[in-house]
């Protein structure tokens, strides 16, 4: 039996580090779509048409991700933004950072960090696909950042050369 357990994980280890292997470097977000749950709505610009996004994956395990949605507030300064303007420069972004682990089908963010409290501490898993270059996301159904509707959300990114 032990050996018969040796060899099924001598099998899968290579398996494993080079998925770990090829996964780490910077990716730019291409697109995002979602869809809305409870009433099958799909929404083709999740984050707007033309929103700018990285994801960075380490060879240490760690990982970083900033999403900032298009049509932004910009405010006429610093010291004259406004609460209001604070308040939609926060609802119109997302970042988040901590350790992953990638087996080649999904991926596993545990997350140490986030620009809200709500996702520090927790655990989101992506299904992965690959398409060349680029990694498709499909999150598991979770409540959209936005607005808080339950969602599955697919999001493209392709590797920064």
């Amino acid at each position: 039996m032990r050996k018969l357990i040796l060899a099924a994980f001598l099998v899968a280890m290579p398996f494993v580090a080079s998925a770990d292997d090829e996964l780490p470097g910077t990716y730019r977000l291409i697109s995002s779509t979602r869809k809305i749950l409870d009433t099958g709505e799909e929404v083709k610009d999740t984050y707007g048409k033309h929103p700018s996004g990285s994801v960075m994956y380490g060879k240490d395990g760690r990982f970083l991700v900033l999403v900032v949605y298009d049509e932004r507030p910009k405010p006429e300064s610093i010291d004259k933004t406004t609460d209001q303007q604070r308040a939609d420069l926060f609802r119109s972004m997302l970042a988040y950072g901590g350790t992953y682990k990638f087996d080649g089908k999904s991926i596993k963010h545990e997350i140490d960090m986030s620009w809200n409290e709500v996702w520090t501490g927790t655990t989101v898993i992506r299904d992965v696909t690959r398409d060349g270059n680029k990694l498709i996301y499909s999150t598991r159904p979770a409540p959209f950042s936005g607005d808080g509707k339950m969602s599955v959300v697919t999001v493209v990114w392709e590797k920064v050369k």
